[in-house]
């Protein structure tokens, strides 16, 4: 299931998680199946379905998880615009002590905006502005948390400034750092808090700061707009006239410049860039659903990509694109391996049909029949030893020599009975007799035992040669079989993969179609609001000429009238 999981697979996921409640998985388990489910479902955008894994998560999540679940469930009831349920859920966190100061801090920033966008600005504003105006040590200064910060500020100035409070506004305003990266967007909401205050001329300070700044950030755009507006305001009409036509020959370079970025990403080199610029992409590289981009790629104008990348659903998309990728190359490496396979069976197959004859010929001079009669005659001749205790018939080598010298010298002093003076020769035999008589009885015991043993070993390995005989016969059999078995599975699969190459190759063009569509959109969104942009500043224009042709016209009219 996390393998599935890993490759954004919510929905086969879901079946292998719901397979391990079925079973009755520990509920450990079960909470950390289903916290994940409701992470990837909330970046597919599936906020139902989010949700439905988010409720049925019980109490056995690691504190650490259990931070990141009240955080994901506020998101996904933020994200489907349920703002009162989302304050609800944020206020557990807000005051009580997390494992990490991050979750404490990401609460409180949530909840103030659920607070606002609920209508509840004063609400929202109390959580805001503590986090706005948080120090060190309140605050960690990393560049995260300082970011945090001022976006805290940025949200409440503009929800005041949406409330007519501009006084109030341009005080949280001021907070956000210069060199931010909200600071654009700071220095334009100031600069309309003041002019909303009737104070022009000191808004025009904040925006000329912007226009000296990337000519493509839409904070930059609208300041355009803003300049020569304060200038009316304040009667310098020929300076208004200049920046308005300034702004308007602006929008239009940046509309050409927009146009070439378009033409770059339908060219591909905006997907192609990201691909080679992450190789978390490549066949054999580690990745993840999880896995975001690293690095940009080299285009044109890469200022335009801001607002593209920064798109969810463009995120998403690439994902998709990344992994049909990886899968593409998974599919070549192994119709390389298929091929190989092919050999392999070919290879053990001529092997195979080598080799038989050879382990024929040795099975056959074996002659299991005559070592198994060679056992079974061993077998009578221990069963007579044992029966008529035939303690000779188990003697060493040197005792047999022994016994037949005792019996040579027992048959010679037979032969001499009648010879005097034999009697020390005849009582030395009969001693050596009894002696060696005596060793003999003494050893057999053991010497049978021994024997049996060594018959009981021969059993074996002929019951041993026989299960080898009989898998030999099997094999010769089988294995032919098994070469077929396998051949005809290389070549299934291999007939698999090449149906799947061009099917993924066809949804790989697809993807990477709907992934530069969504990138298109978003620059096209930015035409749009650059042409608003010039139809307002073509409209200030031509008001402008309307006036001083107005004021022109009166003073002749005072002029007749002298």
């Amino acid at each position: 299931g996390g393998m599935l999981l890993s490759y954004g697979l919510h929905r086969e996921a879901g079946e292998v998680f719901a397979q391990l409640l079925d079973a009755g998985a520990k509920p450990a388990v079960q909470d950390r199946a289903r916290f994940f489910l409701a992470k990837i479902r909330y970046q597919r955008g599936l906020l139902p379905e989010a949700l439905d894994a988010l409720g049925k998560i019980g109490s056995h999540l690691p504190p650490a998880l259990e931070e990141e679940r009240a955080l994901l469930h506020a998101n996904v009831l933020l994200a489907g615009q349920d703002y009162a349920g989302a304050a609800q859920q944020l206020r557990s966190l807000t005051g009580a002590k997390t494992s990490s100061p991050g979750a404490s801090f990401y609460a409180r920033y949530n909840l103030g905006v659920a607070l606002v966008r609920n209508g509840d600005v004063a609400g929202g504003r109390v959580w805001l502005d503590e986090l706005g105006k948080a120090t060190s040590p309140q605050l960690p200064a990393t560049p995260e948390y300082r970011a945090l910060r001022d976006q805290a500020n940025l949200a409440l100035g503009f929800a005041l400034l949406r409330d007519e409070q501009a006084e109030a506004a341009s005080g949280y305003l001021q907070r956000v750092r210069l060199e931010g990266p909200q600071s654009s967007k700071a220095l334009l909401g100031y600069g309309w808090a003041l002019a909303a205050a009737k104070k022009h001329r000191e808004a025009l300070v904040p925006w000329q700061e912007l226009l000296r700044r990337d000519a493509r950030d839409a904070a930059v755009l609208e300041a355009r707009l803003a300049v020569p507006l304060s200038y009316v305001e304040l009667g310098a009409l020929g300076q208004a006239l200049t920046r308005y036509q300034e702004a308007i020959a602006l929008y239009g370079q940046e509309s050409a410049l927009l146009d070439e970025s378009i033409a770059a990403i339908r060219a591909g080199r905006l997907i192609e860039g990201l691909l080679a610029a992450n190789p978390s992409a490549t066949p054999g590289a580690e990745m993840s659903w999880f896995d975001a981009i690293q690095q940009l790629p080299a285009m044109p104008h890469a200022g335009h990509l801001a607002d593209v990348l920064a798109q969810h659903e463009f995120q998403e998309a690439f994902k998709n694109l990344r992994d049909l990728h990886f899968l593409a190359g998974n599919l070549q490496a192994w119709q390389d391996k298929i091929e190989a396979f092919g050999d392999m069976v070919a290879h053990r197959r001529q092997a195979y049909a080598q080799r038989l004859p050879l382990v024929l010929a040795q099975a056959n001079a074996a002659g299991l029949g005559a070592l198994q009669q060679q056992r079974d005659a061993l077998a009578t001749e221990l069963e007579r030893v044992e029966r008529e205790v035939d303690i000779e018939a188990l003697a060493t080598p040197a005792q047999r020599a022994l016994l037949e010298r005792v019996q040579r010298v027992n048959a010679s002093l037979k032969a001499l009975a009648d010879e005097p003076g034999l009697d020390a020769a005849r009582h030395r035999a009969r001693l050596a007799t009894g002696l060696l008589t005596w060793q003999l009885a003494q050893d057999h015991a053991a010497r049978l035992w021994a024997a049996q043993k060594d018959l009981r070993a021969i059993d074996r390995a002929l019951s041993e040669a026989r299960d080898r005989e009989a898998a030999l016969a099997r094999a010769q059999q089988q294995e032919p079989a098994r070469f077929d078995a396998f051949a005809a599975r290389t070549q299934a699969e291999a007939a698999r993969i090449a149906a799947l190459i061009p099917q993924v190759a066809r949804l790989t063009q697809q993807q990477q179609q709907a992934a530069q569509e969504i990138a298109i959109a978003q620059l096209v969104k930015q035409k749009e609001r650059l042409a608003l942009y010039s139809t307002e500043a073509h409209f200030a224009v031509a008001q402008l000429h309307d006036r001083a042709a107005s004021q022109k016209d009166g003073h002749k009219e005072g002029d007749r009238a002298k």
